[in-house]
């Protein structure tokens, strides 16, 4: 162990002192630093030199060579002008040549065309905003500005007049579009609370598995006369429900009465099993919430409604008997209506799917995700959109639901003639 330790020793004192790592992160981080702010300026320098020749290239083409007396011209050089551009997040003055037609008036460059045209600037405001970055810092969130360049945009006041005006058009062409043709086997409709206000929603599922947010609307609580109106605005735009549709609610009285107003018997109506347990959970004491969850589990996942129906009404037995008649009666209320997944006899995954409000609870919390940095709401408006544009993001990345090929026995058990006789 002596000879060893004498041994490093040695090694130690030939190779010198050592260096500590931690010495080696500050320059590396520097060296990191000014090499990417050295390839982000050299990338400007090169990228707007090389727009300067696309210019010049297309302004020959059209009037040819200066200096040159043509007699076919038909296009003639007019001095430059200032071109504003989006570039990195901003708008970015370059110089670009003028061309006149000699018949009188100016000449559009090509390329200088194209890019009006993507102008991608708005679509930049956007990213950013919903990756958290508030109006006020967004100038802070750029890459460095090209020097020697006149630059604008990028400011609180710029970025919030782009990002209401995008907002609302998109908001309003998304709300407004046709639902002809959109062939719907369920749909989802929930209210809840976000930015201050209540927002219900409706989501359709399709044939083919996907999810589709069919609209919205802004009001105090879960009214029928709020939900009443979204749903006959549904149908205004085209939106066509062959025969009977799953609807699955939360159970909100001013939802349910709604559904039977505008769609009847039409509607099958499976209320949310997991709003139902947490009602129940509000009314019985902690030290007895463990046996109330597990049996309404054990009786949602029983192998027939008939079975279910059985385990439930024991429940309730056993809830009166235990001095819990206002659990009792939330029991009963609506009981029917928790069991619907079972009568319509769906293979196990889509029971589950569409047993609970779980789909648009999750487009609600990207809603909220969306909305998180907003401190001040001044208006309606300004919910709307920004409701709005939470409702977009989630659209963009919502995925077909599981085993979705196994929605036509959803087809087949809705158009029964009978929901009643199948549950015998």
């Amino acid at each position: 162990m002596i000879k060893r330790t004498e041994r490093d020793q040695r090694t130690q004192e030939e190779k010198g002192p050592g260096v500590e790592p931690g010495d080696l992160v500050g320059p590396m981080l520097t060296g990191m630093a000014t090499t990417r702010h050295d390839l982000l300026a050299w990338v400007h320098a090169h990228g707007l030199a090389a727009l300067d020749e696309l210019f010049g290239a297309e302004a020959v083409a059209l009037a040819g060579p200066k200096g040159r007396h043509q007699p076919q011209r038909t296009h003639h050089h007019w001095g430059t002008a200032a071109t504003e551009l989006t570039f990195g997040g901003r708008r970015v003055q370059v110089r670009r040549p003028r061309v006149r037609q000699t018949i009188g008036g100016e000449a559009t460059l090509p390329s200088v065309a194209a890019f009006r045209a993507r102008d991608p600037l708005t679509a930049r405001m956007m990213q950013q905003l919903l990756a958290g970055v508030s109006t006020r810092h967004y100038e802070g969130s750029l890459e460095a500005r090209p020097s020697g360049r006149p630059t604008r945009g990028s400011s609180k006041s710029a970025v919030s007049r782009a990002v209401v005006r995008r907002t609302r058009q998109r908001l309003q062409a998304y709300l407004a579009r046709r639902l002809d043709g959109l062939e719907v086997m369920a749909l989802f409709m929930d209210g809840v609370v976000v930015a201050q206000q209540t927002v219900i929603v409706v989501l359709g599922i399709t044939r083919d598995g996907g999810k589709v947010p069919l609209g919205l609307r802004l009001g105090s609580t879960e009214n029928a006369a709020v939900c009443t109106e979204l749903l006959q605005d549904l149908l205004a735009r085209g939106l066509t429900l062959d025969g009977r549709v799953l609807w699955v609610i939360d159970g909100g009285k001013g939802l349910r009465k709604a559904l039977g107003d505008v769609f009847g018997d039409a509607a099958v109506i499976q209320r949310c099993q997991l709003h139902k347990a947490r009602n129940l959970d509000a009314l019985v004491p902690q030290a007895r919430q463990a046996y109330l969850r597990t049996s309404l589990r054990r009786a949602y996942r029983a192998a027939s409604a008939a079975a279910a129906r059985r385990q439930l009404t024991a429940l309730v037995t056993w809830l009166e008997r235990n001095g819990h008649a206002d659990a009792a009666a939330s029991m009963r209320e609506g009981l029917e209506e928790t069991l619907t997944v079972l009568k319509l006899g769906l293979p196990p995954t889509l029971r589950r799917f569409f047993a609970t409000t779980n789909c648009i609870e999750n487009l609600i919390g990207t809603v909220r995700h969306v909305t998180r940095n907003i401190k001040r709401w001044r208006d309606g408006d300004m919910r709307r959109r920004w409701i709005g544009l939470g409702l977009l993001r989630a659209a963009e990345r919502f995925r077909r639901i599981k085993r979705h090929g196994e929605l036509d026995v959803l087809v087949t058990a809705l158009g029964a003639t009978n929901l009643a006789e199948r549950a015998a």
